[in-house]
């Protein structure tokens, strides 16, 4: 029996390189990008990852955006080599219209929305993110028994995906998907990429040890007897 899996993927640093909101500040001479979407953050006044969207409907310089500039921001983000490919790669899947762009909880009733209606149990489910409005969904996904891939080492959401993959091409998320679904060893993904005119020349598997230290020299030592 053909089994059906149901495939998202974030967008900003899993396809492309750059945040669209820094590019658009930056390219209108808005300052202090950063230092907004930090405070909206610390104040809770929207989910993680729909700041941008705030900015533009309330923020004094961003009301000032329109159409073009949203259209111009577009053709400079920097996109991942061989998305086109990526798309060839699963040209079975369905891309429909954009509704909504939910962040945060949201993205977990849109991913449930999708999956229900296309008939996906929850374990053949794969999401791809990158950031901290990805960590709901992927413990969503986790708790499912889905397939979760980090396409950052940022702490918060590398320790939560079942797997992390860096790289600077669209292609590399594939890795993952044919190793825990397909079942595919090393040779067998290689001959695959190679089967499309592609070479992987670096594939290092390493394990990322995250350490806090400090100061010591305030720790009460207790005198020799």
């Amino acid at each position: 029996m053909r089994k059906y899996y149901l495939l998202v993927s974030d967008f900003d640093q899993t396809l492309s390189f750059n945040d669209s909101g820094l590019v658009l500040a930056e390219m209108l001479g808005i300052p202090d990008f950063q230092e907004k979407v930090a405070n909206l953050s610390r104040l809770n006044l929207v989910q993680s990852g729909a700041e941008l969207t705030y900015l533009l409907r309330h923020d004094p310089d961003f009301r000032r955006v329109r159409e073009d500039d949203l259209v111009e921001v577009g053709r400079q983000i920097r996109l991942k080599r061989n998305i086109a490919l990526l798309a060839e790669f699963l040209k079975d899947g369905e891309v429909e219209s954009i509704i909504q762009v939910p962040a945060g909880y949201g993205k977990v009733a849109a991913v449930d929305s999708l999956r229900l209606r296309l008939g996906v149990p929850s374990d053949r489910v794969v999401y791809v993110g990158d950031g901290s409005s990805d960590i709901h969904v992927m413990l969503h996904v986790n708790r499912g028994d889905g397939l979760t891939i980090a396409a950052s080492e940022a702490r918060h959401i590398a320790q939560i995906a079942r797997r992390t993959v860096i790289s600077d091409d669209a292609l590399s998320v594939l890795i993952p998907i044919l190793e825990e679904i397909c079942g595919y060893d090393q040779s067998q993904i290689r001959l695959v990429f190679e089967e499309q005119g592609l070479l992987i020349q670096e594939w290092d598997r390493v394990r990322t040890d995250w350490l806090t230290i400090r100061d010591g020299s305030g720790m009460a030592v207790e005198p020799a007897a």
